[in-house]
């Protein structure tokens, strides 16, 4: 009789999972994603300024904002607009 192996905790399922190359490279991009729209919303609130006011000064539509304070996929065209809005430029490392 085989003894089974059971997972009792979601970080050791996950931790199984991070083993495949696939679902960790999956994640580290969503990761990322998610910096990137952290970043901007706290730029933002630093500033003091609604996803309106961002949008108006970054001649783009509040709901690009939305989405990219939300974690969806942007263009680098978009990330450097909400930059220029702030007066800072895009610095990008790989780390």
């Amino acid at each position: 009789m085989s003894k089974s192996t059971y997972l009792t905790d979601v970080n050791d399922i996950f931790a199984k999972d991070l083993q495949n190359p696939d679902f960790s490279q999956n994640v580290q991009a969503e990761k990322n994603k998610l910096a990137s729209a952290v970043a901007v919303r706290e730029a933002r609130e630093a500033y003091g300024w609604t996803q309106s006011q961002l949008a108006d000064r970054a001649g783009i539509p509040q709901s690009t904002v939305a989405r990219v304070e939300a974690g969806s996929n942007t263009s680098m065209d978009t990330i450097s607009k909400i930059a220029t809005a702030f007066g800072k430029r895009v610095q990008i490392s790989f780390s």
